[in-house]
């Protein structure tokens, strides 16, 4: 009998990335949501219920694993490990809030866990080291790999094997190696027993291998198209692997027999029952049980719908291999019998293209989805000189003209509704709709960016498709908290950060109303700080943990004194961005700049963003850790650096860069705020890096941004009397905006609003000159021509009236 779905377990809110079902009435799961929970079920017949939320931390956990009843626990242990570095032991009997144990002694993610039959816990750790536990105290430190031990497995109660991103398995005797296994072309990733033959493992490889202890290989296991990441052994003997091609896969005597496809990114991990069934956990945040058992089956109706879902998947042709639509046959090709399990047919459906898998057990072919980026489908759209696989019109509010999104079913949802939102000056809290959109219209395409597992997707629980994703972290698994629904017409008021007007109201005036009062000088400060503490902090762990775990970058990643300040920071920020806000235990210091310069000086191009965005939030909460004479001018030193800014301006700048360099802006922008002390040479050096810039290289966004700063400095000048080499700069650096824009008048009007503040200022100082003042009125005198708008005209007049 195939294996068919039984049940499916929903209680995670992230990633399910570890499983131990010891037995038919039990199964242990962790998660990225930072819980593990206990299953059970008072009888086999009975569905499975969350018994118990263990949580001893508020990081990620990555591995589980199950001690047996002993008289002071009659129902076991769970063993929990994860990025908090700590093993943590609960007793299943009566778990309480905090662990029963905790053993100390990694330095880095506990991603591996096993227990042998007497109790002792072996554990394997990202700082490349296993070590074995008995009687809660640690009996052996497991030293000699050099990547992160990835896997790790009991053979006996003083025998261990351990596999390894450096490629390698060791079979270990007490703390002695006995044994290297070599073969596996990248990380090895899981590690399980075979009866009467040896062992198996997996690898991101995309290969499970077979091995008898003495180092033979017995077979090769291929059929995965990316990374195996979970292995686990039946009852009868056969192998049962997960991966990152979203596949359970049953092995028999060699072969695969049954290929159980999942409606999720990827299969984290797989576990066997006692009975025979089958265990999954997901990226979706959904454990699923498969069983051989007819009576164990679900409904017919939810074995249909999880069909559908399966079915339903979007599946871009980089995970099926590309070929042209006119080059496929039609549905009939579906009447031949396929060659072999887990086949894969792409098949015309009229103007759609749907990919078929073989099912051995049914013989039959089971459809895993449409193929939405074939080539040749003809698709593409031309919108601003560019080709998209989509171009949709979004009808924002009544009586205004569509707006135009442009899609390409490889592009992150999250970055394109952000890139959306701004270009056309929105609100922010209408990404969740327009991400939605997106999907709903793309037929929910999975995004990711190759076979790697330090990748952003939108997949997730139905019930959490509403919750927002910070789009500068990318859109991420790691989730922040939801926002509260905005009515469409409140959220689509642009409101001036100056006067506090709409400038989009369609709303007439009402008779007789009042000239506007005078908008100079504007001493309020803008600031950049927006924040989803978490999924920035998730994003950087993310990075750091890719940095980690490759060979050619491991020395680039954090040091552990780096990454616990860059903790204490996001401790900090989670703490003052609470609504209410939070007292902190502590403050920061220069130490924790002087971390995130480190970092900086360190981290690839493409990996900067969210240190700098990191920069971006201390700017604005924690502007005292920047007080210690020359922290200032290293960090900003440090920014340039990190956004290339010595590099060719020549367009179109690589995206990494275009970034960075937005967040730079937005960096600098909240220095420059209230009781900012201008003393030294800081300020001037930053001006002069600014006015490098060719403004036409600049995006819009980055011309907002730059604005910004200008704008804040002269809030500054309008407290703190300055020198005329600094007036000289941003009067510069303002009027190059104004002669320079044409198109964006939001950077017009800050720049605007900025330049009528130092003129103010400047009349107390007389820091403008007769041939400054020339420049400027013939400036002002233009632009109520190419800005039209009210608001631009009433600055104008207010500055030619300073002027005159």
């Amino acid at each position: 009998m195939p294996y068919k779905l039984s049940a499916t377990l929903i209680a995670h809110s992230s990633d399910v990335r570890a499983l131990s079902s010891p037995t038919n009435e039990l199964i242990l799961s962790a998660s990225r949501d930072a819980t593990a929970i206990s299953w059970q079920r008072p009888s086999p017949d009975a569905p499975f219920a969350p018994v118990s939320v263990l949580r001893a931390g508020s990081r990620y956990v990555n591995s589980v694993a199950y001690i047996t009843p002993t008289p002071d626990a009659p129902k076991g242990y769970a063993v929990t490990g994860g990025q908090d570095t700590v093993i943590n032991i609960f007793r299943l009997d009566a778990p309480q809030d905090d662990p029963d144990y905790s053993l100390l002694g990694h330095t880095e993610n506990v991603c591996a866990l096993d227990v042998t039959p007497g109790g002792a816990i072996i554990s394997g750790s990202w700082d490349r080291t296993a070590k074995v536990w008995k009687n809660f105290s640690l009996a052996y430190d497991l030293k000699g790999h050099q990547q992160s031990v990835w896997a790790v497995l009991a053979v006996d109660e003083d025998q261990y094997l351990t596999g390894s991103a450096d490629k390698t398995i060791r079979l270990w005797n007490q703390h002695k190696v006995m044994h290297t296994y070599e073969g596996h072309r990248d990380a090895v990733r899981g590690l399980a027993l075979v009866p009467d033959i040896g062992f198996a493992s997996c690898s991101n490889d995309s290969e499970i291998r077979v091995w008898t202890f003495g180092g033979d290989l017995i077979y090769t296991l291929s059929g995965h198209t990316s990374f195996v990441y979970s292995l686990s052994v039946l009852p009868s003997g056969d192998i049962v692997s997960g991966g990152e091609d979203r596949t359970v896969r049953v092995w028999r005597d060699g072969e695969c027999s049954q290929t159980i496809v999942h409606p999720a990114i990827s299969v984290w991990a797989v576990s066997s029952m006692p009975n025979g069934d089958i265990v999954s956990g997901c990226s979706d945040g959904v454990m699923r049980v498969f069983s051989m058992s007819e009576e164990r089956w679900a409904s017919e109706s939810d074995l249909k719908e999880y069909e559908e879902k399966v079915a339903s998947q979007a599946l871009p042709t980089q995970q099926i291999g590309d070929v042209k639509k006119s080059d496929l046959p039609g549905l009939e090709a579906l009447s031949l019998p396929g060659n072999k399990p887990g086949e894969v047919k792409m098949v015309r459906n009229g103007a759609l293209v749907e990919a078929h898998q073989w099912d051995n057990t049914t013989n039959a072919w089971q459809k895993i989805g449409d193929v939405v980026d074939a080539v040749g489908q003809g698709r593409k759209q031309l919108y601003q000189g560019r080709e998209y696989d989509y171009v949709f019109d979004v009808d924002i509010q009544d009586g205004v003209p569509p707006l135009k999104l442009p899609y390409n079913v490889t592009d992150n949802p999250f970055a394109a509704a952000q890139k959306f939102l701004e270009t056309n000056d929105l609100p922010l809290t209408y990404i969740d709709e327009v991400v939605k959109f997106i999907e709903k219209n793309t037929s929910g395409v999975n995004i990711g960016t190759g076979g790697e597992e330090y990748r952003s997707t939108t997949a997730g629980p139905p019930a959490q498709a509403s919750i927002y994703q910070d789009p500068y972290t990318g859109a991420s698994r790691y989730r922040g908290t939801p926002q509260a629904p905005v009515s469409s017409a409140a959220a689509s008021e642009y409101v001036d950060p100056f006067t506090g007007a709409s400038r989009y109201s369609g709303a007439p005036k009402t008779p007789g109303s009042v000239a506007p009062a005078n908008v100079l000088p504007v001493g309020k400060f803008i600031s950049f700080k927006q924040a989803n503490v978490s999924a920035m902090q998730g994003k950087l762990q993310q990075f750091d943990d890719a940095l980690r775990h490759e060979i050619s970058t491991s020395s680039l990643a954090m040091y552990p004194d780096e990454s616990a300040k860059v903790e204490e920071a996001f401790d900090f920020l989670r703490a003052v961005t609470a609504t209410p806000p939070r007292q902190t235990a502590t403050s920061l210091s220069a130490a924790h700049i002087e971390a995130i310069i480190q970092t900086l000086e360190r981290w690839p191009s493409s990996q900067r963003f969210p240190v700098i965005d990191l920069s971006r939030l201390l700017t604005g909460f924690a502007p005292e850790a920047f007080d210690t004479s020359g922290v200032k001018e290293k960090f900003i030193e440090a920014l340039f650096t990190a956004s290339e800014w010595n590099a060719s301006w020549s367009p179109p700048l690589p995206k990494p860069r275009e970034t960075n360099i937005l967040l730079l802006f937005r960096t600098l922008a909240n220095v420059f705020q209230d009781k900012i002390s201008l003393d030294g040479t800081w300020s001037n050096k930053v001006f002069e890096a600014l006015s490098q810039a060719p403004y036409s290289s600049l995006n819009k966004n980055q011309r907002v941004a730059l604005a910004t700063i200008l704008f804040n400095a002269s809030c500054v000048l309008l407290r703190t009397p300055v020198e005329k080499p600094f007036f000289d700069q941003l009067a510069s650096l303002m009027l190059r905006i104004l002669e320079s824009e044409t198109a964006d008048s939001e950077a017009v009007y800050r720049a605007l609003v900025g330049l009528g503040n130092i003129l103010h200022a400047s009349k107390a100082q007389n820091l403008l000159d007769a041939g400054q003042s020339g420049e400027l009125v013939q400036c002002i005198r233009a632009l109520p021509t190419t800005f039209p708008e009210e608001r631009v005209q009433n600055v104008t007049q207010e500055i030619a009236a300073l002027v005159s």
